[in-house]
């Protein structure tokens, strides 16, 4: 199988990636790499993001590397969270604070969809960038409800389903989730 370089030292897209990849793909994630500095998020898009972490690593590795931005995107809201929706609240990662301002922001709302969306970066040694991009549509609900998935999982409900991400279990989730449209497209090209 062939070794692939994951751009993050994010458990839940480590896990997320390797459940759905693990087949046909050997991945190593950043917390393999402890040398390697922290990556700053530092695009205002998240092709941009990707490729930041994407090339980042290429350059520390000199080996095959991908790597993912996600956010989800609430059109009523401006498109927010969107590139930062993983520190919305002020403090990266706190997921908690995350839901609680989202929830908060959408009170008022009538129009309560959304989407989430994941760039997948893929860089190799002397090769352009490419892009692959995977989109999930839904609505927000107005609390949270079940104790699966991470992020805004528990407060997302998708199309053709009446209960949140965080409700399914962890192979339906990955079954419909924007990080599995996007890795199904970057698996077409490899294997291409």
């Amino acid at each position: 199988m062939t070794e692939v370089l994951l751009a993050t030292a994010n458990q839940h897209k480590l896990e997320e990636f390797n459940a759905i990849l693990s087949h046909k793909l050997i991945i190593k994630s950043l917390v393999e790499f402890p040398d390697i500095p922290e990556i700053e998020e530092t695009g205002s898009t998240l092709e941009e993001n990707a490729e930041i972490k994407a090339a980042t690593l290429l350059n520390y590795t000199l080996k095959a590397t991908m790597a993912d931005d996600s956010g989800l995107i609430v059109p009523s809201l401006g498109g927010r969270p969107g590139v930062h929706s993983a520190r919305y609240a002020g403090i990266h990662g706190d997921d908690a604070a995350n839901r609680k301002l989202l929830l908060e922001k959408m009170t008022k709302a009538i129009d309560r969809s959304a989407y989430f969306e994941c760039v997948i970066a893929w860089a190799r040694p002397n090769e352009k960038v490419i892009f692959f991009s995977g989109k999930l549509h839904g609505h927000i609900g107005f609390e949270e409800k079940g104790n699966n998935g991470f992020g805004y999982d528990s407060i997302f409900i998708p199309i053709g389903y009446n209960i949140t991400l965080a409700q399914l279990m962890p192979n339906e989730k990955n079954a419909i989730s924007h990080r599995r449209k996007a890795i199904d497209k970057l698996m077409q090209f490899i294997d291409s």
